[in-house]
């Protein structure tokens, strides 16, 4: 399977490619520079030239080619990226990783965008993609440390069962994550709050806190059909823990 990233140059857009190519997916880095994704690309082989097999450069344009499409650019600039992309997105899995907040003195807080999340505007700006949100609460400097596992839970929600079932399959091909079903798109606005208070901790305890969910047995998880699910999830990769 291939994925594209858009906007993948910045921090948690470029360890999320690292981390997805190291576990066997094929990974475009896009950006609206050719060039600067290029930058980004040599710099997380260079960085690990054992770990990253598969890894490209291309502008957003040839990202949105990829099978799965994650959006990794700026809350504010999310929708205005995907929009002009609606014909190459059209029926396929589109991810959204982007939260809106705001530091405000020394605090950060969420802000609420015109549709109530950043996954509800990018789903208006393409329709006829699959939307789901996802990897709100994965610290981006983990995602990108390839000699260490990134341990946390993760919460996917979409209003199309094809996306989530694909979004939690690419999850869970990162060893010591979990994805987890969290139901329809309208959770994505609390989801990406939530990671306001996050980062505050992150602050307050001189960490980077990630999310981990108890009682939960993700065998016991109940779905139901969606009229937006046209095609089913794809084969994810063999996935092989990275060695230190």
């Amino acid at each position: 399977m291939k994925i594209g990233v858009l906007g993948a140059t910045g921090p948690a857009g470029s360890g999320l490619a690292a981390r997805l190519s190291s576990v066997g997916y094929e990974v475009w880095i896009g950006s609206r520079s050719k060039y600067r994704a290029m930058e980004v690309v040599d710099g997380i082989k260079d960085r690990w030239p054992d770990k990253v097999l598969n890894l490209h450069a291309g502008d957003n344009e040839d990202a949105a080619r990829a099978d799965v499409v994650v959006v990794a650019t700026p809350w504010d600039a999310a929708a205005a990226t995907v929009m002009p992309l609606a014909d190459l997105l059209a029926g396929k899995v589109v991810i959204s990783m982007a939260n809106a907040l705001a530091k405000v003195a020394h605090e950060f807080q969420p802000l609420v965008p015109p549709r109530g999340s950043v996954a509800a505007s990018i789903q208006a700006a393409i329709p006829k993609s699959l939307v789901s949100a996802a990897m709100h609460h994965v610290p981006a400097k983990e995602l990108g440390d390839l000699a260490n596992p990134v341990e946390s839970d993760v919460l996917v929600c979409s209003d199309h069962d094809g996306a989530t079932n694909t979004t939690l399959d690419i999850v869970n091909a990162i060893p010591d994550l979990r994805g987890l079903d969290a139901g329809e798109l309208s959770n994505a606005a609390p989801i990406e709050a939530f990671a306001a208070v996050l980062l505050q901790l992150n602050v307050k305890y001189r960490t980077r806190a990630a999310v981990r969910f108890t009682g939960i047995n993700p065998e016991d998880r109940r779905t139901k059909a969606s009229p937006g699910a046209k095609a089913k999830a794809p084969a994810k990769p063999a996935a092989k823990t990275a060695k230190g």
